[in-house]
């Protein structure tokens, strides 16, 4: 009879299309994969993988056992969602997923209000700009800014995230963008889909002359005086050699949100975190949004 192990193992090669990667996956050495994949092909009486230039790639038989595969694990990993989100007291351990720049910025000192309040949660922070998949239980939550969350997740919107053009001291505001035509721009790279678009059609592709795949890069980059950029503005209002030299007009800011997967949103300590995080990052909400504090008038 087969075992749950012999599909984990025909899925683990199919999805790495090699015995090493299998190996390290599983947590075993690649001449074990061997053994083990030689003695299922042999109970079988069928080939599973056929060796090529690309890796090992599936036979149909291969291809029907790797489906299998795939709707079990899918139904494991749905069952693990529906028992956690059956626990009655904030317990155990919570993967949280976001980013660096929300992190530093945002969120440490929440967490860290967060785990005294509720010490019997331990939290598990991925950083990282790739979206994880909750519904595999990369993570349990996910903090994250876009237009568009996905439809399989639930949770809501906290605050839109504004942005600003921002320079080295000791530039000042202006009041139009051609009043910096003069000026190198600093750019960011895949990421942040709206900055790219206003550079490209706002101040052109050629004005552009360092890029960089991190908004912490960027904010310090443009401190150091290698050229204006744009910045979300709770990232370039914290750093005190910027000036937040030009607001641009119509945005239509991505959000902030917090999400989790339907079958978690009853659970007590993911329903515990999002509950306080969601006040907590409420209060900061002019932050995000970019409000100006009102100037003081000495008398």
């Amino acid at each position: 009879m087969l075992a749950w192990d012999d599909f984990r193992l025909v899925k683990a090669i199919s999805e790495r299309r090699s015995l090493a990667g299998a190996a390290e996956f599983l947590g075993v050495n690649a001449s074990t994969v061997f053994r083990r994949l030689g003695a299922l092909e042999d109970r079988l009486g069928a080939r599973l993988f056929e060796r090529g230039r690309a890796g090992y790639g599936l036979t149909p038989a291969g291809e029907e056992m790797a489906g299998i595969a795939d709707r079990m694990a899918d139904d494991i990993i749905a069952f693990e969602r529906r028992v956690s989100g059956q626990d009655l007291a904030p317990t155990g351990e919570l993967r949280v997923t976001t980013n660096d720049t929300l992190l530093i910025h945002a969120l440490t000192d929440v967490l860290a209000g967060f785990r005294k309040a509720y010490p019997e949660i331990t939290l598990d922070i991925v950083v990282g700009n790739a979206v994880l998949n909750l519904s595999k239980r990369d993570a349990d939550i996910a903090l994250r800014v876009t237009s568009s969350p996905p439809e399989t997740l639930v949770g809501r919107r906290l605050a839109g995230i504004f942005w600003a053009v921002y320079g080295p001291a000791p530039l000042k505001p202006v009041s139009t963008i051609e009043e910096l035509d003069d000026m190198p721009w600093i750019g960011p790279g895949d990421i942040l889909a709206p900055l790219q678009r206003w550079l490209r059609d706002v101040v052109g592709e050629h004005r552009v002359v360092y890029r960089l795949s991190t908004v912490l890069g960027m904010a310090e980059a443009i401190g150091a005086g290698v050229g204006v950029g744009p910045l979300p503005c709770f990232i370039g209002n914290r750093f005190p050699n910027l000036v937040r030299l030009y607001d641009p007009p119509g945005q239509q800011p991505p959000g902030l949100w917090i999400l989790t997967h339907p079958d978690l949103r009853s659970s007590a300590r993911v329903r515990a975190f999002m509950d306080y995080v969601a006040v907590e990052l409420a209060k900061r909400r002019p932050c995000f949004e970019g409000v100006k504090e009102r100037e003081t008038v000495s008398a």
